[in-house]
């Protein structure tokens, strides 16, 4: 963007009523670089925040580009901003806004018919359109800057605004017990003598030994078929593989603690273990998918009757690497109080149990007995929805800082190619019926032919 000296005699230099000065400053200041005077700003802010319902959302993303290209729309008026009326530049360019406005609505049914039918829209213009119009909801980034990529944030039927804060890493809560410490990391279970990419080795390094020998991914980031099929198979029909059942397990004791229920058994689950700072690699080896964060061109949307929901901008293959499941780390037993504690009507996030190794133990220990918990602390896939049976998405815990399994990492791969601007879903693994379960199960709306809520589906 070409920078212009300018200026106006005639604009009133004074602040708009009603405006908050610190941002008022900070947008002259970005102007500034622009070289265009405090004099010219604060007229069209003005007028920009009345056309945007006094929205600085809309405003400060992308660094003010939406005022910058007010203020330079208006030099190619009839009258230059720097020898005319300021207001009469300022009203031909909201006349336009607002024209671009009405629009919307058609706008919105032409790109959801275009993506009905798998057309790949453009990401830049698929979103101009929504971020124009003060009645929608829209953020350029959710995660504010701390993710690699921008995720966007979509509002397309005038949804309330998620309230929740997102952090691209889980945190403790209180007394979930998570001993990070490259000294219970021995040196069996680490390469120490690697470098560079591990997977161009001839022989696996020991970080393979989770997964039989050899590494879980291809060389192009994806996860082998042969090792995300075992996966898919092991949630399909989890009554054909191993199921390993507590002496006294954590979910039944913290519902009755003096006379809990028998364990009803948990799924032993295939495991990815990723080489970590303790390893002679580097960042970019191919062991370290997981633990480098979300690569893809994810949304999250708004729909009808599910919430908030992600899709990907972009084809995604068969073994992507998607999110890692991110929240608050709490005990089983702290998860079950704060359910107790919380609003009837307070809508939940539905948890999710780091149950790897309870099973292993004759008695586990409350702090290590886990789960995750993203309803106010969470990324991206708090907003993945479910879908019973056929979801095209599965997750697959993965090891990385500690060799512990009571605590490791939730990724989501894909289970199948999905299409641009199809819903990503993961099926939750509920039991609809089970009327003691700490979350009161939803009524399903995932439309999926195999739906196991059968009063919703009756």
């Amino acid at each position: 963007m070409t920078s212009h000296q300018i200026d106006s005699k005639t604009s009133d230099p004074r602040p708009p009523p009603n405006l908050n000065e610190t941002k008022v400053r900070k947008a002259i200041s970005a102007m500034k670089g622009l070289g265009i005077s405090p004099e010219v700003v604060k007229p069209v802010l003005k007028n920009l925040l009345q056309l945007y319902d006094g929205n600085w959302e809309l405003i400060e993303e992308e660094n003010y580009r939406t005022l910058a290209d007010a203020i330079f729309e208006s030099l190619d008026d009839k009258k230059s901003i720097a020898g005319g009326s300021t207001s009469s530049n300022m009203n031909t360019v909201i006349r336009k806004k607002r024209r671009q406005n009405v629009q919307v609505d058609d706008d919105m049914v032409s790109a959801s018919k275009l993506t009905s039918q798998g057309v790949q829209l453009d990401n830049s213009s698929s979103n101009s359109f929504v971020k124009r119009n003060p009645k929608f909801h829209n953020d350029s980034d959710i995660t504010r800057g701390t993710e690699k990529i921008k995720i966007p944030i979509i509002d397309e039927i005038g949804l309330e605004p998620p309230k929740f804060l997102y952090i691209p890493q889980n945190i403790s809560y209180q007394n979930a017990y998570v001993p990070f410490s490259l000294d219970r990391i021995s040196d069996d279970s680490c390469c120490l003598k690697c470098r560079g990419d591990c997977l161009s080795l001839r022989v696996p390094c020991a970080c393979s030994g989770e997964t039989g020998g050899e590494f879980a991914y291809t060389s192009q980031g994806l996860l082998k078929v042969d090792f995300l099929n075992a996966c898919i198979s092991m949630n399909i029909e989890p009554q054909n593989h191993h199921l390993f059942h507590c002496q006294d397990c954590p979910l039944e004791k913290v519902m009755n603690v003096h006379n809990p229920e028998p364990c009803k058994g948990h799924l032993l689950r295939k495991f990815i273990k990723e080489c970590w700072r303790k390893c002679g690699c580097t960042m970019d080896c191919g062991n370290r998918v997981v633990q480098r964060g979300p690569t893809r061109k994810l949304q999250v949307f708004s729909t009808k009757g599910k919430g908030w929901a992600v899709r990907s901008a972009e084809y995604l293959p068969k073994g992507s690497f998607i999110c890692e499941y991110v929240g608050e780390i709490l005990t089983n037993t702290e998860l079950y109080k704060r359910n107790k504690q919380s609003r009837k009507n307070e809508r939940h996030t539905y948890p999710v149990y780091l149950d790897a190794d309870w099973g292993s133990e004759q008695v586990l220990k409350d702090e290590e007995a886990l789960c995750l918990d993203a309803t106010h602390f969470g990324n991206v896939a708090r907003f993945i929805n479910h879908r019973c049976f056929d979801s095209n998405l599965i997750e697959i815990p993965v090891e990385v800082e500690t060799p512990d399994h009571h605590y490791y990492h939730i990724a989501f791969f894909t289970k199948r190619n999905v299409d641009p601007y199809e819903e990503l879903t993961w099926d939750y693994g509920i039991d609809f019926e089970d009327v003691n379960h700490p979350i009161k199960a939803f009524e399903c709306q995932c439309g999926s032919p195999y739906c196991r809520d059968v009063k919703r589906k009756g």
